[in-house]
């Protein structure tokens, strides 16, 4: 079983939105291919946000898409469908506390790149 921080450290590597976290989850819970246009009715979610998640998820090793652009839920190893697991019932449990998570790292990603924009005096 995956300590707190093994858990958190996946959270926030692997979801770059809580829109991916819903993605996997409705591919977790329905094991099967699922086309583009399922999951965008499935998730009320736009094309964009649909296939950003889907890029994320699939370089995350939690998914794999097929030439056709359909996708089926799929983790790279055992230990990661562990921590999807994990994952999953703390979102049941603490929704906000993943969400933040999630939300806390994409923030620290827009800090670095806003950063990189700032004028420095030296």
């Amino acid at each position: 079983m995956a300590s707190r921080d093994e858990l958190s450290r996946f959270i926030r590597s692997s979801f770059r939105s809580v829109w991916s976290l819903e993605l996997l989850l409705l591919l977790k819970r329905d094991r099967r291919r699922w086309t583009h246009d399922e999951i965008v009715a499935g998730l009320r979610g736009s094309e964009l946000i649909v296939n950003q998640s889907v890029g994320w998820l699939s370089a995350a090793g939690l998914i794999v898409a097929d030439e056709d652009g359909s996708v089926t839920y799929a983790p790279v190893s055992e230990e990661v469908g562990e921590f999807v697991d994990a994952a999953e019932q703390l979102y049941a449990r603490r929704p906000d506390a993943v969400r933040r998570m999630i939300v806390d790292a994409s923030a620290g990603g827009l800090a670095a790149f806003a950063d990189a924009f700032r004028f420095r005096k030296d």
